[in-house]
């Protein structure tokens, strides 16, 4: 495995980047089994794409830097929307079998701030039809070694460029000389006590990339999903936004609608308006008694293992931390800052999402920057390694409990001066040890000096969006004043 391509994450942007590398050899490193911690697997909505006959690629891509409040990248966005034909096209090929009309066409869904249907999706768990092929794929393929239960530790990085992995399987711990290093290791969600995403998000590839000394960028802005539900699990079953695209209305306690026709708003907008009502003591309902288990069977299935009918009554629910706009900044090959060190998927900022992120524009950029990432490597023969990296000391156990109690009191949907620096004040003495707290501090940090509300970032001292900031900030370890970095 000496100086083969090391992809860590085993989701939708890690699957797709080893399948676009072969039959180059490529080692890929998964947490746990192959997909099985992956968030991508558990997205229910679909994949916004350009494949009907009334959209357009110029459509989707205003639609997507109206979600982004002034922050996409537009070459970016233009890029990665001209990407969703071949993402669907590809998909198909691996024998996805997507919702089709009585006429065979892709049947296409409806979701907030989206001007035309362009949602592909397999019912409501595409994200499992997207993995389960690509899964296939990978399995089938002889040049992709897995290799499964490996938590990756340390990144080496000699003179701004890669020089290899450390990572551990049970207490077996491994070094691969490398000379590219993807990181696909998913967001950030898992830093929240109310969450969609597994436990296991905790930014562990921003922290390799940033101890590494990559830049991260946007990491302030973390999108809230309206309608996680409110059924005392954790993480907490997604209702998908298709719900409200194919009519549900919310409601509140007395079962009065309270949206007044914006249910299909912007995540950010209804996300404040939902956690609004439950500041104010009152409980959220979805009102989906419309719809049929045969359209929303994951939907369906998870309200009735909770004891609730959605065909006989409300669907009780409440925000919860779901996409991470930001995280390991890279240019238009998904390269990062440090020469050989790429990020794909919700690791990476890319430019894409800007300050909100436009419902299911996440798989699509997952697969494209893994599609990406792998033409870069592919085209630059492997770098002479100088040296056989030594075995470093790994960060400590993360205190997760206590960071998720102080992240969700002062990092959530409102935030303010206050909290936020009692934040940084608790974590930043953690950060040396615990990769956790070293994300969570960097948050903090970075949502201090965005001294404005923008996108899935408010402040409650700030309420107002102020033109000036219209920029993306980046960070890095160097920000930490607590941290001892190794020279």
């Amino acid at each position: 495995m000496n100086n083969q391509p090391v992809i860590i994450g085993g989701g939708a942007a890690g699957l797709m980047a080893a399948l676009c590398l072969a039959p180059q050899k490529t080692v890929l490193l998964c947490g746990g089994s192959l997909g099985g911690n992956a968030a991508s697997g558990w997205a229910q909505g679909g994949i916004a794409a350009v494949v009907g006959p009334d959209d357009s690629l110029d459509l989707h891509i205003a639609d997507t830097i109206s979600a982004g409040a002034g922050l996409c990248d537009p070459a970016t966005v233009a890029r990665m929307i001209a990407g969703g034909p071949w993402v669907i096209e590809t998909l198909l090929k691996y024998g996805a079998n997507f919702g089709r009309n009585p006429d065979g066409s892709l049947a296409l869904g409806l979701e907030a701030a989206h001007a035309r249907r362009r949602i592909v999706h397999a019912k409501d768990a595409t994200g499992a039809e997207v993995m389960r092929v690509l899964i296939n794929a990978v399995r089938a393929t002889p040049s992709i070694t897995v290799i499964e239960q490996a938590v990756a530790e340390h990144v080496f990085v000699k003179d701004n460029t890669v020089q290899g992995v450390q990572f551990r399987v049970g207490h077996d711990v491994s070094i691969i000389p490398t000379s590219a290093v993807v990181i696909a290791t998913g967001g950030v969600g898992g830093l929240f006590a109310h969450t969609t995403n597994p436990r296991t998000a905790t930014g562990a590839g921003l922290a390799l990339a940033a101890r590494a000394g990559a830049n991260l960028r946007d990491i302030e802005f973390m999108q809230f999903h309206p309608t996680a539900l409110a059924c005392g699990l954790d993480p907490m079953p997604l209702i998908s936004e298709a719900l409200r695209g194919e009519g549900a209305k919310f409601v509140d306690t007395s079962g009065k609608p309270f949206m007044n026709g914006n249910d299909l708003a912007a995540r950010d907008i209804v996300a404040r308006a939902v956690a609004a009502k439950y500041a104010a003591g009152e409980q959220v309902f979805l009102d989906a008694r419309h719809l049929t288990a045969e359209k929303f069977p994951a939907v369906f299935a998870a309200c009735r293992a909770n004891g609730i009918n959605p065909a006989l009554q409300p669907i009780p629910v409440r925000p919860a931390a779901h996409y991470h706009m930001g995280g390991i900044a890279v240019n238009a090959q998904s390269e990062s800052s440090v020469h050989g060190l790429f990020a794909c998927g919700e690791a990476a900022a890319t430019g894409l999402h800007g300050a909100n992120r436009l419902a299911s524009n996440s798989l699509l950029e997952a697969m494209v920057t893994g599609r990406d990432a792998a033409a870069a490597i592919a085209a630059r023969p492997p770098r002479l390694l100088s040296d056989t990296p030594l075995l470093v000391q790994r960060p400590g156990a993360d205190n997760l409990p206590m960071i998720r109690e102080i992240c969700s009191a002062n990092l959530g949907i409102l935030r303010s001066a206050a909290g936020l620096s009692q934040a940084i004040a608790q974590l930043s003495p953690l950060a040396q040890t615990s990769n956790a707290a070293l994300l969570a501090t960097l948050m903090a940090q970075a949502a201090l000096r965005r001294t404005e509300s923008r996108g899935g970032h408010s402040r409650t001292d700030y309420p107002r969006t102020n033109p000036a900031l219209a920029q993306s900030f980046s960070c890095n370890i160097h920000d930490v004043p607590t941290m001892k970095i190794a020279a």
